[in-house]
């Protein structure tokens, strides 16, 4: 369980933040956004700018959502603190992504796991105005709400891959970030292009399929695709076929030290958690 409460909307949608809550936005906001600059992706940064969040107080979803519908179609839906696998798919698969209206202490401002507004705001929204980008997450959502609880997990995969920690090469030696939980934090913004110690590699769906991660580590693995369409194509019902013969290939070994894997740990939106 989060020891985080959401915020409950008023009628018009609207949360009522803290000036503590506030200006906790704008440290993130302030730092994130130098860290960025020349690190994100040209796509990731197109939607910024088409976004005009606020720099010193956290947007209000009926402000995102009128930019999102004009540009693609979808918006945010505020939710709780944590919601479970039927739910998230069903949002994402209706046009809407998930976000939980709290935001992180000054005492976890650099790291927590729960998916706070920061990280679903500032990391995910930018890239739901690309028509690519969020078309491939619609029907990743149809796709897993459809799916059983086994085929789940390794859909997990794929978004963790992805849309959470995914590189782009938008040209030779020009290796840029796409993934919000790579573009939300400091240390992995930094970490994920510059270290010598993760290994990156081509995005291959077999591959990243048989991969396992720890959501509560710096990322070893990164898959790298070229544009947006390498993912779309593969968001379709073959995606299941490629699931069941990961299942009968089997992990490969992990590169990271062991920890015990919980089913909340390996799905990365089981009761919303990232």
């Amino acid at each position: 369980m989060t020891a985080y409460q959401a915020k409950t909307p008023d009628a018009k949608g609207f949360v009522a933040y803290t000036e503590e809550e506030n200006g906790t936005w704008e440290i993130l906001y302030k730092r994130q956004l130098e860290l960025i600059k020349g690190r994100a992706c040209d796509a990731y940064m197109d939607g910024l700018e088409r976004l005009q969040m606020s720099s010193n107080s956290i947007p209000q979803l009926p402000d995102i959502n009128r930019v999102l519908r004009k540009e693609t179609g979808w918006e945010v839906a505020a939710v709780p603190a944590l919601i479970p696998f039927g739910k998230f798919f069903e949002l994402l698969a209706n046009k809407q992504f998930p976000a939980a209206t709290f935001i992180r202490t000054r005492e976890e401002i650099d790291y927590l796991q729960e998916p706070d507004i920061f990280h679903e705001i500032y990391g995910h929204c930018p890239l739901l105005t690309n028509p690519v980008f969020a078309k491939f997450v619609e029907n990743y959502g149809k796709l897993g709400l459809a799916a059983s609880k086994q085929e789940r997990v390794y859909l997990a995969r794929v978004f963790w891959f992805t849309v959470e920690f995914g590189l782009i090469q938008q040209a030779k030696d020009d290796l840029k970030i796409y993934g919000a939980g790579i573009l939300s934090s400091t240390e992995e913004t930094v970490y994920s292009l510059e270290s010598d110690k993760p290994v990156r590699k081509p995005f291959d769906v077999m591959t990243a399929l048989r991969t396992p991660y720890r959501i509560d580590i710096l990322q070893t693995t990164y898959f790298i695709i070229k544009q947006f369409e390498d993912i779309y194509n593969i968001m379709d019902s073959n995606i299941i076929e490629h699931i069941h013969d990961a299942i009968e290939l089997g992990d490969f070994e992990a590169n990271f030290p062991p920890k015990e894997i919980t089913a909340k740990a390996e799905f990365p939106r089981n009761e919303h958690d990232c």
